[in-house]
């Protein structure tokens, strides 16, 4: 039997022929042929989602930009373009930070970290990684070179079996905690692991050079604790988890505040208001912003999509969906949304406009699943 043809007018990743070959079916998503979800009896989006709550799943994210920022003094660079506070961050740490416009809006959100002592390794999105890095080359002229990692794939290990299944064949993996990073030999390769991902479940990610992408994949695929994750199980696993995804939860005209991100401005960063839009993320933290980002448990009827219109008790719209489905792990209808500031409140109940029809929904504690993040030192 012949593997499925990749499509040949989008980007391909290094592993997006073996997807193909593999009972991936591939689709078009950030400009690049990627897996949707796999053929098979263990395969699908509903099997691949709890398949990865349940043991560990594999995820080729390889359309993600990956690059080091180089220069004299590049974490201190780095601040002019991100509210965190890089200069304090430690070796071996990573975090997430956001980047952002002159207005305050979210031009994207992003991991940087210190794996070794070459710079900072940083990874954003693959739909706006040409943008993002041309912000801040532009922004940071003269204080960092960006040297895009284009000969690099990236692979997440997810799910609470993942830890054993990484530490068995990657040294120096057991002692790291959520957020540590290190640049590793391992799997006969040179690595940048951290212990971090996108769905809520414990895990790795891992930095992996193009020439060795096929090969690493399929030995920690061997483990029949693994098997491959598409993109839909990938985004149902997020939205449990409740995280945002741009373009959808995120984009230049939220700002952190709104977004429920304000962890991720440092306390003496918002002291010094010294990064872009400052002024209005000072404000929206002092008064309040002008909508609020929520999670919402349908409680009848089918799933609310993006787009879908949220109400009040009397039927008043005050809101829209940004992220919505069904969550596989709770068997109801999951969504994420912005509605205006007197709605915010955990229990409050509201509607959801599907299909014409006002469904019965309810303002939940975000992560609707619980995050399983390994924060202390494995025995």
């Amino acid at each position: 039997m012949s593997a499925p043809e990749v499509p040949t007018d989008l980007k391909t990743t290094p592993l997006t022929a073996w997807h193909g070959a593999n009972g991936g079916k591939l689709v078009a998503f950030a400009g690049y042929s990627m897996p949707v979800q796999y053929a098979g009896e263990s395969g699908g989006v509903l099997k691949e989602h709890l398949w990865t709550r349940a043991h560990a799943g594999i995820f080729d994210v390889s359309h993600m930009g990956q690059a080091r920022l180089r220069g004299v003094a590049p974490l201190a660079a780095f601040e002019e373009v991100v509210p965190g506070d890089y200069i304090g961050l430690k070796p071996g740490r990573q975090k997430y930070s956001i980047l952002l416009n002159r207005t305050g809006g979210i031009i994207d959100d992003l991991m940087a970290g210190r794996p070794d002592d070459d710079g900072l390794f940083v990874v954003v999105n693959g739909a706006c990684k040409d943008n993002d890095f041309k912000v801040i080359d532009a922004e940071l002229a003269g204080q960092v070179t960006i040297e895009r990692l284009e000969d690099r794939a990236l692979i997440a290990v997810q799910g609470p079996e993942a830890a054993a299944v990484v530490q068995g064949l990657i040294p120096g993996t057991a002692d790291m905690v959520f957020m540590d990073i290190r640049s590793l030999r391992g799997l006969g390769a040179d690595l940048i692991v951290s212990r971090s991902g996108y769905t809520g479940e414990d895990g790795y990610e891992i930095s992996v050079p193009a020439a060795d992408a096929v090969r690493v994949w399929e030995t920690l695929a061997a483990d029949p604790r693994v098997r491959p994750i598409g993109l839909g199980a990938r985004d149902s696993l997020r939205l449990e988890a409740g995280l945002p995804l741009y373009g959808h939860d995120l984009d230049e005209t939220v700002s952190p505040v709104e977004a429920g991100l304000t962890f991720a401005i440092n306390k003496n960063r918002r002291e010094q208001r010294d990064f872009p839009g400052a002024a209005r993320i000072a404000r929206e933290l002092a008064e309040g912003p002008a909508r609020a980002k929520v999670a919402l448990r349908v409680l009848e009827g089918a799933p609310a999509r993006e787009g879908a219109e949220v109400a009040d008790a009397a039927g008043a719209v005050i809101g829209v969906v940004t992220s919505g489905g069904y969550s596989p792990t709770l068997k109801a209808g999951v969504a994420l949304a912005f509605v205006t500031p007197e709605h915010k409140a955990l229990g409050t109940k509201l509607a959801v406009i599907v299909r014409g029809k006002p469904q019965a929904c309810e303002v939940v504690a975000s992560p609707f699943v619980p995050h399983r993040y390994v924060r202390k030192a494995a025995p």
